[in-house]
């Protein structure tokens, strides 16, 4: 990619195709993780509704170990979602161009520790499972506020359900009978194509992510994950460097 075009993709000035893009490359990110998680560890860590309701059903069932991996899979979530909201809040403070890549860069640090450091800790089941749960909630939460941000709240990268309902509103609004075929007309109900456009797009991209991280890890393990941290890192590093260069200007 030209380094224009990867600054603005995560960089502070926002667009609305820099906000598509960065969208797309989520969201791929997201579905390979979130499918390559499972595999590992039998469960999806992006699925805070399932982790939610799993609570009170295993309390109920007495099973109080299950009942504390999901409340620390909640926690992890949450605190993904607070570090990336304490970076960007940070770096806008200090008018930094990379307040979107910092937290994107610190995803693909884990996603990196993730990939490198599993295949020795996997033996370790007992320490290898719940470590594993809380390191990519944490991760999700990280990457889905960070979209959220950068898109003011648009797009939430790892956030299906919501992904999915808006395609059927669309869907629903395209199949509406107007009585009326005047569309000046207040309640004339017309379908937002390209935004349905978009959010199959989007979905598409998850879908096509969790293939592909489910085919890595079955067919290389967890090295599977570095080329997502490597994806995340080329989409950060040029705000980053931005940054590093007018630090290293003053100080000169």
């Amino acid at each position: 990619m030209p380094i224009n075009t990867l600054r603005r993709l995560s960089g502070k000035e926002r667009t609305a195709p820099a906000n598509r893009h960065l969208s797309f490359c989520l969201a791929f990110v997201a579905g390979a993780a979130n499918a390559g998680g499972f595999l590992a560890v039998h469960q999806y860590t992006s699925h805070m509704t399932g982790i939610v309701s799993s609570i009170p059903d295993q309390l109920a069932a007495g099973n109080v170990g299950l009942v504390l991996a999901a409340i620390g899979g909640l926690l992890s979530f949450l605190g993904g979602a607070m570090t990336s909201a304490v970076l960007i809040n940070w770096a806008r403070h200090r008018d930094l161009q990379s307040e979107y890549a910092l937290p994107l860069m610190l995803e693909a640090v884990l996603l990196l520790c993730f990939g490198l450091m599993g295949r020795y800790l996997a033996g370790q089941v007992w320490l290898f499972v719940p470590l594993t749960v809380m390191l990519l909630c944490f991760i999700m939460g990280l990457q889905n506020a960070t979209s959220t941000k950068a898109t003011r709240s648009e797009v939430r990268t790892t956030h299906v359900t919501g992904l999915v309902t808006d395609i059927g509103i669309e869907l629903g609004k395209m199949l509406y009978w107007n009585r009326s075929r005047a569309k000046g007309e207040t309640m004339y109900v017309a379908s937002d194509h390209q935004r349905l456009r978009f959010m199959l797009i989007l979905f598409a991209l998850f879908i096509c992510g969790g293939m592909m991280g489910a085919l890595g890890f079955k067919h290389i393990g967890f090295s599977s994950t570095v080329p997502l941290a490597a994806l995340l890192m080329v989409m950060a590093l040029v705000p980053v460097v931005d940054d590093l260069l007018v630090q290293f200007k003053r100080y000169v």
